[in-house]
């Protein structure tokens, strides 16, 4: 985007969900517990023999840039001021993991060179995986990922901190402000919502005017001429093509009311319509862009497998 003020442009990496627990942790250079608890698998390296019967051999362990393939070198033609992806992995070497999901997914600490490989700035935390390990996985989590120079926004010990945005700088030119937020619509058990005195992610109660206007508040507190303010959100189903009329007032109003600029929006397995409004950009399903989805039968039609 240009800052209308500096006639200056910054380019952002706006990417969609990277899962980089189970099957993907099981091939990079450092394991974790390869134990899961979900109803068919009890093995997180069953999803990586799952891929090798459809694709070949994976030779292991991987290089921790393995996993973005030709990404990185596209990222390094464009050289984006800054990167988001929202990350969708407890990174933690804890064991309570939260039972009753069903799908618990958890990156060993260990390997957090897979992330800074590709030279993230900011992962957006509001999401369905972040507390699949407890609260002392999102502990880890948020300290891992700070030891690694890696900016979260979306979850935090205490509400103050899951709905304050990341600030980052693009030397010379701006700085892009990113605010995450998650609906209950993508899977985020309301348990998970952080509270005055208890930790959480940024859950929404809704899509109303109500929620919009709190969003603009909290924007118009920190923005300055120039800022672009990122909205992340996850929302929506895995799968389908069909945006709720909801989700598009939201986001519309998120631009109108709110100041947003772009709306990241992240859920969907794979991606969905893309709108430009006035001017900006609404992206209503980024896809996934790393999972150890690769030889899981189903939605076939929805994806190249």
């Amino acid at each position: 985007m240009r800052d209308t003020q500096s006639g200056l442009e910054i380019t952002v990496f706006l990417c969609g969900d990277v899962m980089t627990g189970r099957g993907i942790d099981q091939i990079l250079p450092h394991p974790g517990d390869l134990h899961i608890h979900e109803q068919y698998v009890r093995d997180a390296k069953r999803y990586v023999n799952l891929a090798e019967e459809r694709h070949g051999l994976i030779p292991g362990p991987v290089g921790f840039s393995y996993i973005w393939g030709d990404a990185l070198g596209e990222l390094e033609r464009v050289s984006p001021d800054v990167r988001i992806v929202n990350l969708e992995t407890s990174i933690t070497s804890r064991d309570d993991y939260w039972k009753g999901k069903g799908i618990n997914y958890r990156m060993n600490p260990a390997t957090i060179a897979c992330l800074t490989a590709a030279d993230i700035d900011v992962c957006s935390l509001a999401n369905n995986h972040v507390l699949d390990w407890g609260y002392n996985g999102l502990k880890e989590t948020l300290r891992t990922l700070e030891k690694a120079g890696i900016n979260t926004a979306g979850a935090g010990s205490d509400l103050k901190s899951a709905v304050a945005p990341t600030v980052i700088e693009a030397p010379g030119k701006g700085r892009v402000i990113v605010f995450s937020c998650g609906l209950a619509s993508s899977g985020i058990p309301s348990s998970w919502a952080a509270a005055e005195n208890k930790a959480g992610v940024n859950l929404l109660p809704d899509l109303s005017d109500k929620v919009v206007l709190g969003i603009g508040n909290r924007i118009r507190m920190i923005k300055r001429q120039g800022d672009i303010i990122v909205v992340s959100i996850h929302w929506g189903g895995n799968w389908g093509y069909e945006i709720a009329r909801e989700q598009c007032n939201f986001a519309h109003g998120l631009i109108d009311t709110a100041g947003a600029d772009i709306i990241h929006g992240h859920s969907s397995h794979h991606v969905m319509g893309i709108e430009v409004y006035r001017d900006r950009p609404i992206m209503y399903g980024c896809g996934d862009f790393i999972n150890d989805y690769a030889g899981i039968g189903g939605y076939e039609t929805f994806r190249e497998i």
